[in-house]
């Protein structure tokens, strides 16, 4: 037990040397009498992940391949630690179900995270969701899947816990409950919207024609948060809104109906829950991650995340404007999406990280990102599946589609 009677948490951080790992990793620091690192994992930063368990001394990490693995070892042995290394999707899934785990934080980015993410959640795992790809990709089934193995599902993204923070108390409890297409139950909690606020990302003034031109480092060059290099460019097509809306109508048991994208180049706050009465609740705080991980890390209590004070006269004034899809039409194609069957959002999302990997390799422009995916789109029917395994083919022929159409360029 920690201090004062609290249970202390051993959590699995799944993409521990990403953004939200690292912002993960101070939160838990700042708390050792109620957080303790069961598991670390990466991709191929090994130094970065040797250096991480020299500080926290998990009982194991989890790399890409046998290779990593072999070079993770030799570095944790020469620093005499002891940590036992896995690698590989079968590595992630066990240090996400593990018995002696209680928190899983789903950091990994991509379509990568979601077998990691749902082994998780069928362990009935608290779950911490930041990789958004997951509930995209898998909406129905991974939802079922929190249904049926009892497993506590909080979002990290600071939009959709802001919405969480803002709803009534039991309301997403009840939409967790609820059958797995969006059930739009939000009207019998006295909820007439949901309001998914964004910047605008670093490209929310420019034209066209301007657009034309836009290199990789400009658009990873957010005006507000410190991301990785594919969510950045997501920002700045403002797909990253896209694939958050689809995830908020799984999230909140939402039609697409129910939902309005609100840009707020300030990004003081992060989203905000219309009622019926007219009342709108707002969750604002200074544009940092180690907010909503601290409120998800001890909910349904609160701690210290080492998050400034929000400044509201330095702020001054908050803006508000409708995106632009005529600019943004990822955002377009992906709003149109949640209206369609399931697959189209697993197909939209793999083309589109076909797309950006492209984009962030200086071989395709930043305008004719969108062009794959709508191409991808019209290519592959749209279909319920009834399986992860499906979701996966499904996944794997999209990005087929969008690489065949990449190369005719």
């Amino acid at each position: 037990m920690g201090k004062e009677g609290v249970k202390k948490q051993f959590v699995t951080v799944l993409g521990s040397t990403g953004s939200i790992g690292l912002s993960t990793l101070d939160v838990i620091s700042r708390h050792p009498e109620r957080f303790h690192v069961y598991a670390l994992t990466a991709n191929t930063k090994v130094e970065a992940l040797a250096r991480q368990c020299q500080q926290y001394h998990p009982t194991f990490a989890v790399v890409a391949d046998e290779k990593s693995a072999v070079f993770l070892q030799q570095i944790l042995a020469k620093a005499d630690v002891n940590t036992e290394v896995l690698w590989g999707v079968q590595g992630l899934c066990q240090v996400a179900t593990e018995d002696q785990v209680d928190t899983v934080m789903a950091a990994i980015v991509g379509a990568a995270g979601l077998e990691p993410t749902l082994a998780a959640v069928y362990s009935g795992k608290k779950v911490l969701l930041a990789n958004k790809e997951s509930l995209v990709m898998a909406g129905a089934l991974f939802m079922e899947a929190v249904q049926d193995s009892g497993a506590v599902l909080l979002p990290i993204d600071s939009e959709h816990n802001a919405i969480f923070q803002c709803l009534p108390q039991n309301s997403y409890t009840e939409s967790i409950s609820a059958s797995a297409k969006y059930t739009s139950n939000l009207r019998t909690q006295g909820i007439r919207k949901l309001l998914l606020t964004g910047s605008g990302g670093p490209f929310r003034q420019s034209s066209l024609e301007q657009l034309q031109s836009v290199t990789p480092e400009q658009a990873c060059n957010h005006p507000n948060w410190s991301m990785g290099p594919k969510i950045s460019v997501d920002s700045a097509t403002m797909m990253n809104k896209g694939l958050e809306f689809i995830e908020a109508c799984w999230m909140f048991s939402a039609s697409p109906a129910d939902i309005e994208v609100v840009v707020h180049p300030q990004s003081v706050i992060h989203s905000m829950v219309e009622y019926v009465d007219g009342s709108v609740l707002a969750q604002l705080g200074n544009p940092d991650m180690r907010t909503p991980i601290a409120h998800a890390l001890s909910w349904p209590e609160r701690v210290e995340s080492g998050v400034s004070s929000l400044d509201i006269f330095q702020v001054a004034k908050l803006d508000f404007e409708a995106p632009d899809l005529d600019k943004f039409p990822c955002l377009r194609l992906a709003q149109e999406c949640a209206d369609r069957l399931p697959s189209a959002a697993t197909v939209l999302n793999a083309a589109n990280e076909v797309a950006v990997d492209a984009f962030l390799q200086n071989r395709l422009p930043f305008l004719s990102i969108s062009s794959v995916i709508e191409h991808t789109l019209s290519k592959i029917e749209d279909v319920e599946p009834q399986s992860i395994d499906e979701v996966k083919d499904i996944d794997q022929r999209a990005r087929h589609v969008a690489e065949v159409f990449l190369a005719s360029q």
